[in-house]
């Protein structure tokens, strides 16, 4: 039994983690506009270097999402096939 909810838990986590990918998409796509934002007014200043420095770590985050989530893609196709597909109506013998 250990091994099909160790299955469901890796499930639930690939289901959040593609959820938090947009997440991580915008902050990169936000955290570049700032950079570019602050570098064309203030290049080398304090604040467009903390710019670069959260763009680097969200695109560091979105990077590890997108590998995690393509090195385990093969366990959707699993869960699909395990599923069961016949209805058991209540009363008939298993």
């Amino acid at each position: 039994m250990a091994p099909k909810r160790e299955h469901l838990t890796f499930l639930r986590a690939a289901r959040r983690l593609r959820r938090v990918r947009s997440l991580y998409t915008a902050g990169v796509l936000f955290w570049a506009g700032a950079a570019a934002w602050s570098g064309w007014l203030e290049p080398g200043s304090r604040q467009m270097w903390v710019c670069v420095l959260l763009l680097s770590v969200f695109t560091g985050l979105l990077i590890t999402a997108c590998l995690w989530l393509r090195r385990h893609s093969h366990v959707k196709f699993l869960a699909s096939a395990a599923s069961p597909r016949v209805a058991v109506t209540p009363g008939q013998p298993v």
